[in-house]
């Protein structure tokens, strides 16, 4: 069980499947004390070697959660996603137990609407932010994308070849399309923060942000 002196600290993951299971991993790695739950004995023996605290339990059940400590915790993660019933009972219990910071995953915009009213604070939709992500790189113009906001992205790229040979100050591209360059990734080494001297070849990545709209012009320009 995880340590009292620690629960600020501490994230309760309930659910092991691939996202669950990948956030209770990764909190893992960053030295976040992790308890994560599943209803599965073969999922939580799976991820006993890889996560800090692994327990079998039925947490739709308020007194479950209660048994293990989940009121104790300030930050829960439901990462349920194959039964929107379950998902719910059990954002629902977190509430009740008082839970302030309750991240929930959503598996369509209804079951997000759900979670929010109920009292989740955060509504996560991988698979929908997934798809998006895969669809913008399918055109084959941008190495990465990541959506912000609704307004706003950062996409890591190739340059057009209006911008090889020259500055970004000469190449004035955030008054002709309106986006930023951030950063700048010379060929074997690592990115670096992008100013207007930094004299762009081929070969570099560029790291740019603006309005997604924006920057698919921009990345649609000939390499």
């Amino acid at each position: 069980m995880v340590d009292r002196k620690k629960k600020d600290n501490a994230v309760l993951v309930i659910g092991l499947g691939r996202f669950g299971a990948a956030t209770a991993g990764e909190l893992d790695r960053l030295d976040r004390e992790v308890l994560a739950v599943d209803s599965d004995m073969e999922l939580v023996q799976k991820w006993s070697e890889r996560v800090t605290h692994t327990v079998q339990a039925d947490v739709t059940k308020i007194e479950a959660l209660q048994q293990i400590g989940a009121q104790e915790f300030s930050v829960a993660v439901v990462a349920v996603g194959s039964s929107i019933e379950a998902s719910v009972l059990i954002t629902a219990n977190l509430v009740d137990l008082g839970i302030p910071e309750i991240w929930a995953k959503a598996i369509s915009r209804s079951h997000g609407q759900i979670l929010e009213r109920i009292g989740a604070t955060h509504v996560i939709y991988p698979e929908a932010e997934a798809g998006e992500r895969v669809a913008h790189l399918l055109n084959g113009q941008m190495l990465d994308f990541v959506e912000v906001d609704e307004d706003f992205a950062i996409v890591r790229m190739f340059p057009p070849r209006i911008l090889l040979g020259k500055t970004l100050a000469q190449a004035g591209i955030r008054n002709e399309y309106k986006i930023t360059t951030v950063g700048v990734k010379k060929p074997d080494e690592s990115f670096t923060y992008a100013t207007a001297e930094t004299l762009i070849a081929e070969g570099d990545q560029i790291l740019v942000s603006g309005h997604p709209a924006d920057i698919e012009k921009f990345a649609a320009l000939p390499k």
